[in-house]
């Protein structure tokens, strides 16, 4: 029994590398082979995720906070001239107390002093992931930062994007998780249109461009800056495909299963790629807001709720347990 593990984090509680353990004691309790792929979608823990896959050394730095103060950031540059850096590192919503004041004032300026550097240290690709920002300000910040040191920054710029949200669109739809009420949000909206407008290519209309409050699509008007789906970069970065090789059994998971969760999740992406391979997959989450039709959309086989390590580890024994019945009903001679 070969059963692959690619959790993404539980959002605020768990790490994806933590969750992939507590479920590989349990595959293992249960006589299973546990293979362990901690996975993210291109926000926060993207960048220790792809360390593990591409190795590197972690940088430290000193960047701009969303408000302004500095604070300790880092990225990941790998032998190969990789960078990985994560807006969430110098930009995230963690470094801030919501609200309307910080929601409207937040700035990308950090994100693009960690371009800048992973630039100056050599980096020849950058692989920037754009989740669990607390920024709306369509990438100014982040372009007059990456312009004060220098300009172009010389290296291929890949953004990670987890949605598919345009530019314009930015504030509204998730301007109310940064703490903007609806005054707010409209503010910033007609900012990002004012932005939209008096950038070389317009943004607006096209998927991704609204990622971390607009910083996508502006690294994609002013620098060129490709934008893909994070969880598929992540995936064949991890050589997730070559993990599903003779493998018997998915198990993956999030903090919250939802209808969110088929627009560029991990559960969704990891999902895709073992239907592909005939590979059934449950979900170990934290929470499930799905009933048996949503689950059967994302291609689940089922979800269990499970939302501390030990909770973890009875989930993945009992799933590797029922899988290896299965299985053993399966291949028993019949007669």
């Amino acid at each position: 029994m070969r059963v692959v593990l690619a959790p993404d984090a539980f959002k605020g509680t768990m790490s994806a590398d933590v969750v992939a353990r507590a479920l590989a004691e349990g595959v293992a309790e249960a006589g299973g082979e546990p293979v362990r792929c901690p996975l993210a979608d291109g926000g926060e823990g993207t960048a220790e995720v792809l360390r593990a896959a591409l190795g590197g050394d972690l940088v430290e730095v000193v960047a701009t906070g969303p408000l302004g103060d500095p604070v300790p950031a880092s990225f990941v540059l790998a032998a190969d001239g990789t960078a990985v850096v994560e807006t969430a590192t110098a930009s995230g919503l963690h470094l801030v107390h919501p609200g309307p004041g910080t929601a409207e004032a937040a700035t990308t300026t950090g994100t693009g002093e960690l371009l800048v550097a992973a630039a100056r240290a050599g980096a020849q690709r950058i692989l920037l992931g754009v989740g669990g920002s607390a920024t709306t300000d369509g990438g100014l910040g982040a372009l007059q930062a990456v312009r004060a040191g220098g300009g172009q920054l010389g290296a291929h710029l890949t953004v990670l994007c987890d949605v598919r949200t345009p530019y314009e669109r930015a504030a509204e739809v998730y301007g109310p998780q940064k703490g903007a009420d609806a005054e707010t949000v409209a503010r910033l909206t007609s900012r990002l249109l004012a932005t939209a407008a008096w950038l070389p290519r317009d943004p607006r209309g096209r998927p991704m461009t609204g990622a971390a409050g607009g910083l996508s699509g502006a690294l994609w008007a002013d620098l060129g800056a490709e934008l893909v789906p994070g969880v598929p970069a992540v995936l064949d970065a991890v050589g997730f495909d070559a993990l599903l090789g003779g493998a018997d059994l998915v198990l993956t998971g999030e903090g919250r299963l939802d209808a969110q969760t088929a627009e560029g999740k991990v559960v969704a992406g990891v999902a895709r790629r073992a239907a592909a391979k005939g590979v059934p997959v449950h979900a170990v989450v934290g929470r499930c807001d799905l009933d048996d039709a949503g689950l059967a959309v994302l291609g689940l086989a089922g979800a269990v709720e499970a939302g501390d390590p030990g909770a973890l580890r009875s989930a993945a024994r009992t799933l590797t347990s029922a899988r290896r019945r299965a299985l053993s009903r399966r291949d028993a001679p019949s007669g």
